[in-house]
């Protein structure tokens, strides 16, 4: 049994982030989960003995490196924090909100790995929580869309160059999760998973090591299916 490895959460304290903290930790594995919210972050150090908490934002670059300076060793690198936000009105686009997606969901990924990659130890895993909403244009998604699109390449870019330093990535694609940001969601969300279903997903997936994880199938595949549409009736149906 896979067992008793150092695993870091970013986003740990609220929806799949705080659910995946919660499956690792009945697991027996050493926690360090990380997020903003430092009473949160307390609770679940009471929660686990094998736990260590981290608070900083990951949008600053002198907080996560500090965090960094606090971790040894990674064997699982769970990369999970982000945000969402829509562009309502695309005449007025909203650049300062298109940034600051793009910044929470992308840009930190980039001061996360320069921080924690060389943590990681051979044989380990960096796993990318991406989104379902990749495979196909959205409406009003601009913003989130364009930024976990570009999470899938970076992603996948890096398994190519860590391969060498025996270092896997797991993708993760979820759909329709039930969390705080989409509570904020006006729209019909189908075949919705708990945060803890989700959470189980995606813990079995990176304990296979696989590299491409996504969930609900039956939302994924039809996702995949209307991408091979032609372009005018993909667009009549969105």
């Amino acid at each position: 049994m896979n067992v008793g490895k150092n695993v870091l959460i970013t986003g740990a304290t609220s929806g799949i982030g705080e659910a995946l903290f919660s499956l690792f930790g009945k697991h027996g594995h050493n926690l360090y989960p990380c997020g903003r919210n430092e009473d949160k972050l307390q609770r679940l150090k009471d929660t686990y003995t094998t736990c260590q908490p981290l608070s900083f934002d990951i949008n600053d670059a002198a907080q996560v490196k500090l965090a960094a300076s606090q971790v040894d060793s990674i064997d699982i690198l769970i990369l999970n924090a982000g945000d969402c936000a829509y562009i309502d009105d695309v005449m007025a686009f909203d650049d300062t909100n298109f940034a600051r997606i793009i910044n929470t969901n992308l840009t930190s990924l980039g001061t996360m790995l320069a921080a924690f990659l060389p943590k990681v130890n051979k044989g380990g895993q960096v796993v990318f929580v991406s989104s379902a909403a990749t495979l196909l244009p959205f409406p009003k998604a601009e913003a989130y869309g364009a930024s976990k699109a570009g999470v899938d390449y970076l992603a996948n870019s890096l398994r190519i160059d860590l391969k060498k330093h025996a270092i896997g990535v797991s993708l993760v694609h979820p759909g329709f999760v039930e969390t705080p940001l989409t509570d904020r969601n006006t729209f019909d969300m189908p075949f919705m998973l708990s945060a803890a279903e989700a959470a189980q997903r995606i813990y079995k997936g990176v304990m296979k090591k696989q590299q491409y994880i996504h969930f609900p199938r039956r939302l994924t595949w039809l996702l995949k299916v209307l991408a091979f549409m032609p372009p005018f009736l993909r667009h009549r149906l969105m």
